[in-house]
């Protein structure tokens, strides 16, 4: 009786606690799993971040887990963020800690630091040969603060340019050039040579700004030669042009030769086959156009000869990187609203994995297993191996369980809808956890940013569907034009036609949804950030009364005095033009929010980061300004020190909060 009882209370926590559903506060307490290499005996390296929001910070620790499965092991516990250098003899592992490289065996013990250098060092790597060290720094090539024109006014604050780019993403430029070093390493002392600038007064950057990291510089197999990218213009040049490019540069000559000569856009992410006679790259082929399909490059180092092994694949690639023997390469591409792993055998492409859920990011390959981390609607980032024979995923680590576990899920369902020009488009339907068809729902339209970003499987820790979802909101997140997955010519079709056919794809999509009888038709949102959020500005004024509610984060609301403060002016002419080109006028007319604002009758949020330098403080404040003048309820939330995204722990909760809080009260 008494072992009946027990079992019946074990029973009942269990079932408390599977009736758990997500918050912002529970969202904000997941691990952030991110991976770093593969051993040769097999053991997978990943790195965890944690935050903690008192004190508005995030710690970033080192852990282990065999690649065929089994428990983790924490590697450090020291305050900051460890990312994984090298491996070395006898399983030791090298690693960068606060700008300087440290080293600890393999189960995390007797930790010791290697090197004490001035400033600190970046994006570290040890050649092959373990001859050189490889990083990066910063150095000043340019005057920009009053301080520099003038010594004797130390506390001028002015900035004087004569150029672009004045500013990039959150930063307004200072003078000062990421550029890549090497030097002599002696592993056994840990000393380090003269460095030397392989860019030497250069004014360019590598990595790239603003998102690039490591993975723009390499040393060859043989640790004689170091490829790195960068874009080799300057000033207005550079401001309107995606040309970056694959350079060598040779330690014995110091000689410096560019191996994507007459390649005019993007080319990314360089890397060797293992025995160093081939080398891959990302590709894409036209200047200016950023969201341009991604083809994998071959180069034969022996001949110099180039060739496209993905010209005639009809996608766009994520990654790529070449399998352990040699004989084909691995890639992961976006197909159908979800991202898998493909196989290229020559230049025959094979999808490896299916199933609803995106593998996004390559760790390491262990034998026949590849190991990733993979999402999906419901679920975080996590490790899982996938056998490279069958295509089964298989989870690893399980770093979120403990939540995972006690959370009720949503349904999400793949729905394919007619589009105004007879295509087929598939569209993401999230349901609210414990989903019940006889009830009604209000339902919010996902307007995705980019806008050639994809919606798949992702998990966002703002935009975060489960979270929605949860709340009590039926979610539409549709694969409108201009998205990855559906074929080259989806993807491009958006660009100068913004207000068009997408904006009518998002209408077919609430209104196709809206048929349920579980979907409370006079209770519909629109939500979305960047050109989401000038989605949601634009529907305003073309909807129709369908919505009862908007909700706009950093949103384009006047296309003129937007072109007329954005950085990145190749997406802003390639996408949209100039304003004062005749060739453009039907964008910035009938393409424009600002000039629908007569239209606009129902409430609106509008959310404005206040370093946003893609999509400027203008913009949000102008909607405001505007839906206030017509009296409509409105609200601005803005994030002084926030830029187009909500990096702080705090200020991420507090954007939740008002997010739901507004839908509350508008739907």
């Amino acid at each position: 009786m008494r072992k009946t009882f027990l079992l019946a209370g074990i029973l009942f926590i269990q079932q408390s606690m599977a009736q758990q559903k997500m918050t912002p506060e529970l969202l904000w307490q997941l691990g952030r799993v991110s991976g770093e290499t593969v051993t040769d005996d097999g053991t997978v390296l990943f790195g965890v971040s944690r935050y903690n929001m008192q004190e508005n910070k995030s710690e970033r620790n080192l852990w282990a887990i065999p690649a065929t499965g089994g428990a983790a092991r924490q590697l450090t516990t020291s305050p900051g963020a460890e990312s994984v250098v090298q491996l070395l003899p006898g399983g030791r592992i090298l690693y960068a800690y606060k700008g300087q490289l440290w080293e600890m065996d393999k189960d995390g013990a007797n930790a010791k630091q290697r090197t004490e250098i001035e400033g600190g060092m970046q994006n570290v790597r040890i050649s092959p040969d373990g001859a050189h060290i490889l990083f990066s720094k910063e150095v000043k090539l340019e005057k920009v603060s009053g301080a520099d024109f003038y010594p004797d006014l130390p506390k001028s604050s002015v900035q004087i340019y004569t150029h672009l780019n004045y500013r990039h993403w959150d930063t307004w430029e200072d003078g000062n050039y990421n550029h890549v070093f090497y030097a002599t390493w002696d592993a056994a002392s840990g000393k380090i040579g003269e460095p030397v600038d392989i860019m030497k007064d250069e004014k360019f950057d590598c990595p790239q700004m603003p998102f690039g990291g490591g993975e723009d510089f390499i040393w060859s197999p043989d640790g004689k030669q170091i490829i790195y990218v960068t874009k080799k213009k300057h000033g207005k040049a550079y401001a309107i042009s995606t040309n970056t490019d694959i350079y060598r540069y040779t330690l014995a000559t110091g000689k410096t030769e560019n191996l994507s000569e007459g390649m005019m856009g993007y080319d990314v992410a360089p890397a060797f086959s293992t025995d160093g006679k081939r080398m891959l790259w990302l590709s894409m082929e036209r200047d200016g156009f950023e969201a341009d399909k991604n083809d994998i490059i071959e180069y034969d180092l022996a001949t110099g000869k180039r060739n496209n092994l993905t010209a005639k694949w009809d996608g766009t690639v994520s990654a790529a990187r070449y399998s352990a023997d040699g004989s084909r390469i691995w890639f992961l591409a976006v197909a159908k609203g979800t991202e898998q792993l493909f196989e290229l055998s020559g230049t025959t492409v094979r999808q490896l994995t299916k199933g609803q859920h995106d593998l996004n990011g390559f760790v390491g390959q262990h034998g026949n297993t590849m190991i990733v981390t993979r999402t999906d609607m419901n679920h975080a980032a996590e490790l899982y191996a996938v056998d490279l024979k069958s295509g089964a995923v298989k989870q690893l680590s399980d770093v979120n369980n403990d939540i995972n576990s006690s959370l009720q899920q949503s349904k999400v369902e793949e729905r394919w809808v007619k589009t105004t020009d007879g295509q087929q488009m598939l569209v993401w339907v999230i349901y609210p956890p414990g989903f019940d068809a006889s009830k009604k729902y209000p339902t919010l339209l996902y307007c995705q940013g980019g806008p050639q970003s994809a919606v798949s499987q992702f998990y966002s820790y703002r935009w975060n569907f489960q979270l929605m979802a949860a709340q009590g909101y039926i979610v539409v997140a549709p694969n409108r034009r201009g998205m990855p997955g559906h074929g080259v010519k989806w993807n491009a079709d958006i660009s100068k036609d913004w207000g068009g056919q997408p904006i009518r794809d998002y209408l077919s999509a609430i209104d196709d949804v809206s048929k349920e009888p579980y979907v409370d038709k006079a209770r519909l949102g629109a939500v979305g950030a960047s050109y989401g959020g000038y989605s949601v500005f634009m529907l305003a004024g073309v909807h129709q009364n369908r919505f009862r509610s908007f909700i706009a984060h950093d949103g384009l609301f006047d296309l003129r005095s937007w072109y007329g403060t954005t950085e990145e002016l190749w997406f802003a002419n390639w996408d949209l033009g100039a304003y004062f080109n005749k060739a453009d006028a039907k964008t910035y007319d009938q393409y424009n929010p600002s000039n629908f604002v007569n239209n606009w009758n129902t409430p609106i949020m509008i959310v404005q980061g206040g370093i946003d330098f893609r999509v400027g403080i203008e913009q949000g404040l102008q909607a405001y300004q505007a839906a206030q003048l017509k009296g409509l309820k409105s609200k601005l939330v803005y994030f002084p020190e926030e830029n187009h995204w909500v990096l702080g722990a705090q200020n991420a909760i507090t954007w939740q909060r008002e997010f739901f809080g507004w839908l509350k009260e508008t739907l």
